[in-house]
């Protein structure tokens, strides 16, 4: 019973996903190729709020729904750590036409085919847990 609050924000993020276009690979296509500003606004706004909702959390103490604190540890840039990890992330991107976030959505809109996606992503974690220790962070 105490998971259906997060199936419904769950549920509810796929409809605002689905609603907003951003799991439209059309969008998305353009987005690469310059030619709407649509995601790049919504990317941005994202952003923003968590930039704004981060601030809060940490201004606030804000506590986490099951009353535990919320705690965000500072982590060292290392150039090398982003751009590996962005080329990757924007591989997987441009041979999926599609964002790791609406994955589910996708497969909720009909597109069956996002199952190999989900599959493959979730082998990807799996190995990325197994090597992680042997990787430079």
């Amino acid at each position: 019973m105490k998971f259906f609050k997060y199936l419904f924000v769950g549920m509810l993020f796929g409809v605002i996903l689905t609603k907003s276009e951003v799991i439209s690979w059309f969008r998305i296509y353009e987005m690469f190729r310059f030619q709407s500003f649509h995601m790049y606004g919504v990317i941005g706004s994202a952003v923003v709020l968590g930039i704004i909702f981060i601030q809060l959390i940490k201004r606030m103490n804000l506590k986490s729904i099951n009353g535990n604190e919320i705690v965000i540890e500072e982590k060292k840039f290392s150039i090398s750590r982003y751009l590996i990890g962005g080329i990757i992330f924007g591989l997987g991107w441009a041979m999926t036409g599609a964002c790791p976030g609406p994955l589910f959505a996708l497969l909720g809109n009909g597109i069956g085919v996002v199952a190999i996606v989900i599959l493959s992503a979730l082998a990807g974690t799996y190995v990325y847990g197994l090597l992680r220790n042997k990787l430079p962070h």
